[in-house]
């Protein structure tokens, strides 16, 4: 059956990467929902030369705002993107199969990350599926702060798309290591929440294994320097949570 879907963006800040990820899906979703943190840059402005619905709401975690904002759509089928997100020609190709023969609950995709201008295929970034269009009725936003992933419901039938999900991460080293210590925050207080325990030994082990898991397990020296510099920053990043965990346990 041929169904209608609203493309679900939550931005802030996002000038820089929003109308590549409007001019992607423009001709291929019934509505976009654009919902916004308030921004204090142009994304409106640019949003608002798209036929997009644009609405502010405040920011009270990754998976709350999906979630309000999946409610915010016209149509029960859901495309969600990030601001930094772009569907290429294979999968707008894939995405307008769906639509016209709409089969499952819902879809995975795969998502290509370009870091600081390169295209990462390893380090445990590739094929890197994500659950992106689905059937609102059939699933909710879930997972751990920050990172956030579509949960649908028990014995919901899933298929898969081909294209690639275009993600534009960082254009900058110090982008990487500024959005670990916003994102390892987040996480370690998501962790405190849960009742969950650091150690110091897992504060040295656990960014150990990051580092062998993501350079060598996953091939990240394929990837070159971009390889090299992704895999040290998943061991910082580890680090930074327990530490910061650590910190949350014996204030409180």
């Amino acid at each position: 059956m041929q169904i209608k879907i609203s493309a679900v963006i939550i931005t802030f800040n996002e000038e820089r990467n929003i109308e590549r990820c409007l001019l992607s899906i423009k001709d291929i979703v019934d509505e976009i929902v654009v919902v916004d943190s308030y921004s204090k840059d142009a994304t409106k402005s640019i949003c608002e030369k798209y036929n997009v619905r644009f609405i502010e709401h405040p920011f009270d975690g990754h998976i709350e705002q999906k979630n309000w904002a999946k409610d915010q759509a016209t149509n029960n089928y859901i495309l969600s993107l990030d601001a930094d997100e772009a569907l290429d020609k294979d999968l707008q190709k894939s995405v307008l199969i769906a639509k016209n023969d709409w089969k499952y609950d819902s879809y995975k995709m795969n998502r290509l990350t370009n870091y600081c201008g390169k295209w990462i295929r390893h380090s445990g970034w590739y094929p890197d599926t994500k659950l992106r269009l689905f059937d609102r009725r059939k699933g909710e936003w879930g997972g751990s702060n920050p990172h956030d992933k579509y949960l649908p419901v028990e014995g919901a039938k899933i298929g898969y798309l081909k294209g690639d999900i275009l993600h534009y991460s960082y254009y900058t080293r110090q982008e990487h290591l500024n959005q670990l210590e916003y994102f390892s925050e987040i996480a370690s207080k998501d962790l405190y929440q849960k009742g969950k325990k650091a150690t110091y030994f897992k504060l040295i082990l656990n960014p150990i294994a990051s580092f062998i898991k993501a350079y060598f397990l996953k091939m990240g020296f394929l990837d070159g320097l971009a390889g090299f510099h992704i895999s040290r920053l998943a061991a910082y990043s580890n680090y930074l949570k327990y530490l910061k965990l650590i910190h949350l346990s014996k204030k409180n």
